[in-house]
């Protein structure tokens, strides 16, 4: 039943990193004078958030899953009903995780002022919850709501509140509630249809638009302006390591093409797991296939 979520073990097997490899991303770090770090879905799975491309245990691996197209949210009542039922079922639980070693290190590097800028793919909010600051949130968070025609935004937490009062009778309905246990990347859980075809969901206050969480969909694009914010905080910088991504999508590998080709920049990965940016030529490329909590947390 969907009330109780399972929190399984979303961390794919992985080697142990070696004492050498440790020395090497210390000399990467220490020769830094500012360095930008990228972080994506591999750095939540410690938290009990699944990723999409692991073996075995990421979404895409275990049933062939492919997330809601952005134009196919825009275009059907029933799609937008779908994830919205989806999403409130799953809310509390994304909602109630907690950063993890790995997300608190980072803070601890800001602090200490060995991290100068931190870009993540994520959409959790795990690192403003560990305390980092002035994160570049590349596809947005989920812990907003806004419409796609005036702009206004509302909290999704005060959102929850609302969905819950429009949707009582169905939460009280025990043969609503058989369905998925598992959580998803995005936010959401399988459910019955009967409950999906029931659920009720709102416009927007302000001129009826279509809500939309403020995230970056898949097939959506990711404003220009925080595109740009990347490419000058790169631009600062002088090396990048990378944190829990394969880098398959271009949103985030187009800036690992930048920081290569454009600033010449040492790049640093640390994943489980092959990257888009392995077999990238002319680049100085140290790649850990390991654990991240393992790796940076000897740093």
């Amino acid at each position: 039943m969907w009330k109780n979520l399972l929190y399984l073990n979303f961390v794919p097997a992985f080697k142990t990193c070696t004492e050498k490899e440790v020395e090497l991303l210390q000399n990467f770090i220490e020769k830094s004078r500012k360095l930008a770090v990228i972080t994506g879905a591999g750095i939540s799975t410690e938290s009990g958030l699944p990723d999409y491309r692991s073996k075995d245990v990421g979404l895409y691996s275990r049933n062939g899953y492919r997330p809601m197209n952005y134009a196919e949210f825009l275009r059907h009542h029933c799609s937008r009903q779908r994830y919205w039922a989806r999403s409130f079922l799953g809310w509390n639980y994304v909602h109630n995780r907690r950063p993890n070693i790995s997300h608190l290190t980072l803070t601890d590097w800001q602090r200490s002022k060995k991290m100068a800028a931190i870009v993540t793919q994520n959409v959790d909010r795990l690192h403003h919850k560990a305390g980092t600051e002035s994160v570049l949130e590349l596809h947005g968070n989920l812990y907003n709501v806004k419409c796609v025609q005036c702009d206004h935004r509302i909290s999704r937490i005060l959102f929850q509140t609302v969905l819950t009062q429009m949707n009582n009778d169905l939460l009280n309905d025990e043969s609503l509630q058989a369905g998925g246990t598992a959580i998803r990347p995005d936010g959401d859980i399988d459910v019955i249809d009967d409950f999906i075809h029931s659920f009720r969901f709102p416009c927007c206050e302000r001129c009826g638009g279509i809500l939309k969480p403020d995230i970056v969909f898949f097939g959506d694009n990711v404003e220009q302006q925080l595109v740009q914010r990347v490419y000058q905080q790169l631009n600062e910088c002088d090396s990048l390591i990378v944190l829990g991504s394969s880098l398959k999508v271009f949103s985030i590998f187009r800036f690992i093409l930048h920081a290569i080709q454009y600033c010449a920049m040492p790049l640093a990965i640390v994943n489980i797991g092959p990257t888009r940016a392995d077999t990238l030529k002319g680049g100085n490329i140290l790649k850990i296939d390991s654990k991240i909590s393992h790796v940076i947390t000897k740093i």
